[in-house]
């Protein structure tokens, strides 16, 4: 499973042509589901959600329990958010990255933060740089946990999600402590972080490295021998690297057909070349070699956690830039100087060089890249995300395209595609 970086073996050329997706057949206009006159039937294929209606359908031609075409729908929400980007402080659109990957949102939040403070040119002090890469690491594992879990429940493996799900909720405790949320935390701030961290989080963070480790091993143990759970995972929904790549694909689901691409690695950022991991990299990109990658990617993040936690460095936590990040309340009560600065960063904003950047992280799911067109004004004249489920998801129909209907369920939930990164 585990294998060395190569950071010479990345030949993203020439990749062969995505081919022109095959549509349903419209042979009963007006007709949504039920049978045709061959006797074949068109169904719907939830997640039966209420966050997903009008964002993630999928449509569906069985003959009998074999699925003959695919038609997905995505992005009728339109909650414009990179519309939203274009009339927004920087620091104001943190709550709109909360809300595309919502189930790791520091990490949205830290790649938007990294992108603006690499335009004006800002370095976090390093407190604020190891604090951002724990949070993100204990992200990836609730984004994994919950991807896992859920992957089971679909197929049967009910108690691995309990398992999962309850370590979880300790992260989401850290979490909450730490930004006083537990899901939309608004984290960070250009040039460092919201608030410091309090007195406990290092105890708290020993804490879960000492209990996770168990429930990691207890989940291997339920799932991956499991004869039932390999069966209905093991060389289902495969892709080759070839065709990933065509489509797009980053992350798990692209290590998993064997790509050892990965942004920590090819593009380090914060202090991902300093600290010490293996990229896990599957083989046939189905369905078990994603559960292995992410199984893999929780030790490894585990790994990363542990040899910075007890490396946390004294100082500050933002920046000495007066222009870009407030002030304390109580010096804007007591100087004139702070009060300006208070004054001007509500009033007018935060000032980003005129330019074009982009700049991307290594999200949970992949490559999240945040592209922002700046005019010199308080909010950018474009912005524009590169969600890393928008693309993988194009590769659905090809992917469960003559499958059975319940290789569909285990597909859906291995890719782990997040509805609110559909449509942005």
């Amino acid at each position: 499973m585990q294998g060395e970086v190569n950071a010479n073996n990345r030949n993203f050329t020439n990749l062969p042509p995505i081919e022109e997706t095959r549509w349903l057949p419209v042979t009963q206009p007006g007709v949504r589901v039920g049978e045709l006159p061959d006797g074949r039937m068109r169904i719907n294929l939830g997640p039966s959600h209420p966050a997903t209606h009008g964002i993630l359908e999928n449509h569906l031609i069985l003959n009998g329990e074999t699925i003959e075409a695919v038609e997905i729908h995505t992005g009728y929400v339109h909650r414009c958010f990179e519309k939203l980007g274009e009339h927004y402080g920087y620091n104001q659109f943190l709550v709109c990255t909360d809300r595309m990957n919502y189930v790791s949102t520091p990490m949205n939040n830290i790649g938007w933060i990294l992108a603006v403070e690499s335009m004006m040119g800002i370095t976090a002090p390093p407190k604020a740089l190891v604090v951002r890469m724990i949070i993100s690491e204990l992200s990836r594992i609730i984004d994994h946990i919950i991807c896992l879990g859920i992957l089971g429940v679909d197929l049967g493996a009910f108690a691995s999600f309990l398992y999962m799900f309850h370590k979880r909720e300790d992260i989401y405790q850290i979490l909450e402590k730490m930004t006083g949320a537990r899901l939309t935390n608004t984290f960070c701030r250009v040039g460092g972080l919201e608030k410091d961290i309090y007195p406990e989080f290092v105890a708290d963070v020993k804490k879960f490295l000492k209990t996770f480790p168990k429930v990691l091993k207890e989940t291997d143990t339920l799932l991956t021998k499991s004869r039932i759970f390999y069966d209905r995972t093991k060389g289902v929904g495969k892709i080759s690297g070839e065709r990933a790549l065509a489509y797009g694909f980053s992350g798990p689901n692209l290590r998993a057909t064997g790509v050892d691409y990965d942004v920590r690695v090819s593009n380090p950022y914060m202090y991902y070349d300093q600290v010490d991991f293996d990229v896990p990299v599957g083989n046939d990109g189905g369905v078990y070699d994603r559960y292995l990658v992410r199984l893999e990617e929780m030790r490894q993040s585990l790994r990363i956690i542990e040899q910075l936690v007890n490396n946390i460095p004294d100082g500050a936590y933002h920046a000495d830039i007066p222009h870009a990040y407030l002030p304390p309340k109580h010096k804007v009560y007591s100087s004139m100087e702070d009060l300006i600065y208070h004054f001007k960063i509500v009033m007018h904003g935060i000032e980003v060089p005129t330019g074009e950047h982009y700049f991307s992280t290594e999200a949970a799911n992949g490559e999240l890249g945040f592209t922002i067109v700046s005019r010199g004004k308080k909010s950018p004249w474009r912005v524009h995300v590169r969600r890393p489920c928008f693309w993988y998801y194009q590769a659905f129909p090809e992917i469960v395209t003559g499958g059975l209907l319940a290789d569909a369920i285990a597909n859906m939930s291995s890719l782990n595609v997040i509805a609110g990164e559909l449509d942005c």
